[in-house]
């Protein structure tokens, strides 16, 4: 999707007011279609409704509708109370009711949120109508106009200022836009007295050529510190060469300067599956946690906040890719720092994060993880004895390091998962009884028994000193 923004100058100001009222009665319209939809009303008694309400023609209307379910369903996907949704910013509204703001303060901020709520406007494309029929881009002699329908047969006419004179490439993309007849979609908002236009015009990408036959990059984007680490592998999954990349930037400043820089790094990753041909393997990021009063609010809520960050790092590096024909693939990033940091960190003296990123390449390749035998023998030669020792150093470091309580519940969980275990030989891989024991349980045990008596207070960088474990099957004191 390409987007462009241009600020709208009208003739007269009596053209601005005829738009303004508009787009006042378009988003009453949306807003009364939301809380329609929550009442379980349908689309076509909606439409047939609503155009003599608000005095817009079916188009507008039915635009409307569309972007109220699309809200309402962004906001089930976030698991948030579709009935709470306020229309304006839920954060403007909640520093309007603070009483400590009054005077030419309060009145500014009631002036930007009643702009959000009120000064909206949005227009689908059609191919059949050759464009947009209700706010349609024409090229005059004096300029690029956007012609918006106001009415039974009355249209407005403000001109598009889509950047500095020395930079007109997007004026000149507007202009082949409408020359073309492509769909694209217009929407209006309303910002500090001004009414700017947003352009989305689908793209339409070339044919995949660079695919994951010769093998791939597998990326693995961490919160702390902000990189990006990269494994590149070959068809069979075999590690090639590995890399990182700093995003400093991505940890303080303001939302456009952090958005510059995601695009810059997305950038970078391309050009260097570019150059050496091969495919594109990401995370597939999901945003599950949602605090205790589900706005992402409280302890999680800076990791939260990276999540979101780093996933729209993720789709930039996506749509980037696909311009350059590069296969995308996305994989479950389930327990791949964990298989990353215990089988490769310590065979290749890797770091975690770029052990994690070959595991997302070679998870992309579809190659599945083989525990290692000298892990499943090292697991089913613990004692009780040692198990408690290991259960009373965890209780002892939560308690003097003042580590979180969620640790120790994750560890007695592995403990518990050890103990049902049986001595023989390969029988940490099938189902216990009264016991789900899956793979990435194991991990998770494994994780527990060997990392938290190396280092019980975090996660070490270094992980050599596993090296004769893994390989020669070589430990002392669990």
């Amino acid at each position: 999707m390409i987007l462009i923004q241009a600020k709208l100058v009208f003739l007269s100001q009596e053209d601005k007011q005829t738009v303004l009222d508009l787009m006042r009665r378009w988003s009453s319209c949306m807003r009364f279609a939301y809380k329609r939809l929550l009442e379980g009303y349908d689309r076509n008694t909606l439409k047939r409704d609503l155009q003599g309400m608000f005095d817009l023609n079916s188009r507008y209307v039915d635009d409307a509708i569309m972007k109220a379910r699309s809200t309402l369903e962004s906001a089930k996907e976030l698991g948030r109370s579709p009935k709470r949704v306020i229309f304006g910013g839920k954060k403007l509204f909640e520093k309007l009711q603070k009483r400590h703001i009054n005077g030419k303060a309060y009145k500014k901020l009631k002036i930007k949120w009643q702009e959000k709520r009120k000064g909206n406007l949005y227009s689908r494309g059609d191919k059949s109508k050759k464009g947009n029929l209700n706010t349609r881009i024409e090229v005059k002699e004096n300029g690029t106009f956007l012609r918006i329908n106001v009415g039974e047969r009355k249209y407005v006419y403000a001109k598009i200022e889509a950047g500095y004179k020395k930079n007109k490439s997007r004026e000149e993309l507007l202009q082949e836009i409408a020359e073309s007849n492509i769909p694209y979609s217009a929407e209006l908002k309303l910002k500090n007295g001004n009414i700017y236009a947003y352009f989305a015009i689908e793209e339409k990408y070339p044919e995949t050529k660079i695919t994951k036959e010769k093998g791939v990059i597998g990326i693995d984007v961490n919160a702390y510190p902000d990189n990006i680490s990269w494994a590149e592998t070959d068809e069979k999954g075999n590690l090639i060469s590995y890399g990182k990349i700093s995003m400093p930037e991505l940890s303080s400043g303001n939302k456009n300067k952090k958005e510059y820089f995601r695009w810059h790094y997305a950038h970078e990753i391309v050009k260097i599956a570019k150059e050496k041909g091969k495919a594109i393997v990401i995370e597939k990021l999901d945003i599950k946690e949602k605090g205790k009063r589900g706005d992402f609010s409280g302890r999680k809520s800076r990791r939260i906040r990276h999540n979101f960050s780093y996933k729209s790092l993720l789709s930039k590096i996506k749509t980037l890719a696909k311009r350059e024909g590069i296969e995308v693939i996305e994989v479950d990033p389930s327990y791949t720092s964990i298989i990353g940091m215990l089988k490769y960190a310590p065979q290749y003296m890797i770091t975690k994060d770029i052990s994690a990123a070959y595991v997302i390449a070679r998870r992309g390749l579809g190659l599945q993880e083989k525990i290692p035998d000298n892990y499943v023998n090292f697991l089913n030669t613990l004692t009780e004895k040692e198990l408690e020792e290991l259960k009373e150093h965890v209780k002892y470091t939560v308690k003097n390091k003042n580590l979180k309580r969620k640790h120790l519940k994750e560890i007695n969980k592995a403990i518990k998962l050890i103990q049902s275990l049986e001595s023989e030989s390969g029988r940490v891989l099938r189902p216990l009884d009264g016991t789900s024991f899956s793979t990435y349980d194991f991990w998770r045990v494994l994780k527990v028994a060997v990392v938290t008596p190396l280092s019980p207070e975090k996660v070490p960088r270094d992980f050599s000193v596993l090296k004769e474990l893994l390989i020669q099957g070589k430990w002392g004191d669990p």
